[in-house]
């Protein structure tokens, strides 16, 4: 049967301003990291897309790499694409990245133009999409100029291969030099994609500062920590868990006592706001101005009702944020 989405979707999801750029973003974004390739059930892969249109997500964040396998993420998305979400094509933002290893050989990984241009033109096919809204130099690579780099975005965009062009996982240092090539190119940077969350705040450290003064906005990934800022550990390790399974994302040594204290404590915090602790965590994120969207991957259409009601309340008194502090700080 074909997808229609609903009439409602955008009348709760809140869209906020990407930097200096005319693009809006969800405030919820949709990523395809983990549960999106051949190794997860396709059928609940295409439910969860739908959801999350159907809620006023319009932007789906992928790359090259997602999988696993590597890549099969865009395939299986471009099937969605192709069968279901076409006629929606100019609703969506569609994104992705190259900068880690994707193919053998020495021009499968890096930021070299050759693997950039190449990484694309694979992505697109995977796709089935002539063009993606946003595409990513996925890392700073220290053995390509940075010139080149930010050339090949350049070259990207002038194609019409993509309409905006990005940065992921950059310094402050390298976020303000990658910034002012840009726009010597005269494509400049629209939006920064770096990790950001209550147990992970290096974004802080500098980084955010050099976005807010080249003017680009901020897409925050693992905002719950990859389920550590959810109630999914409150209780123990769940077999089923990444943290529970063999996963390279989250070990079991991770979920430590002094963890489940502070999380427990949040816990407590979330529910006199009212909220689930995932939706606590990611009302937290958007609280800080430099972010424009927190990217949330999801295993079920029931994650991403929860994530999504958290627009329903996104403020926070100042007792709260000095309470959230203490709890991490203590």
């Amino acid at each position: 049967m074909n997808y229609k989405a609903e009439q409602s979707r955008y009348e709760s999801m809140q869209y906020n301003q990407v930097g200096r750029s005319g693009l809006k973003l969800p405030a919820i974004s949709l990523g395809l990291w983990h549960n999106f390739g051949d190794v997860t059930n396709f059928q609940t892969a295409k439910k969860i897309i739908f959801r999350a249109f159907d809620l006023g997500i319009t932007h789906f964040d992928l790359a090259n790499n997602y999988g696993p396998p590597p890549g099969s993420a865009e395939s299986n998305f471009g099937r969605i694409m192709k069968r279901h979400l076409k006629k929606y094509r100019d609703e969506l933002i569609i994104s992705s990245k190259a900068g880690y290893p994707m193919w053998k050989g020495p021009y499968g990984d890096g930021g070299s133009r050759k693997y950039l241009i190449a990484s694309l033109d694979q992505s697109l096919e995977r796709m089935g999409l002539d063009y993606v809204d946003v595409f990513y130099s996925h890392r700073f690579d220290p053995e390509t100029p940075l010139e080149e780099t930010m050339g090949a975005l350049d070259q990207i965009v002038r194609s019409g291969k993509a309409l905006y062009a990005g940065i992921s996982n950059y310094n402050a240092e390298q976020t303000r030099e990658a910034a002012r090539i840009a726009e010597d190119f005269g494509t400049p940077l629209i939006i920064h994609q770096h990790r950001y969350s209550m147990l992970s705040r290096k974004l802080e450290k500098g980084t955010a500062q050099a976005i807010q003064q080249t003017g680009l906005g901020t897409i925050v990934f693992s905002p719950l920590a990859q389920g550590m800022l959810t109630a999914k550990y409150l209780n123990g390790i769940p077999k089923s868990s990444r943290a529970g399974s063999a996963s390279i994302f989250l070990k079991e040594n991770e979920i430590t006592d002094e963890y489940l204290k502070k999380a427990q404590k949040l816990d407590e915090l979330a529910q006199e706001r009212s909220q689930t602790l995932a939706q606590m965590a990611l009302a937290w994120v958007l609280n800080n101005p430099v972010v424009t969207s927190a990217l949330v991957g999801a295993s079920s259409p029931d994650q991403i009702e929860e994530n999504v009601a958290t627009i329903e309340n996104l403020e926070f008194e100042k007792e709260e944020l000095d309470q959230i502090e203490a709890i991490l700080n203590d």
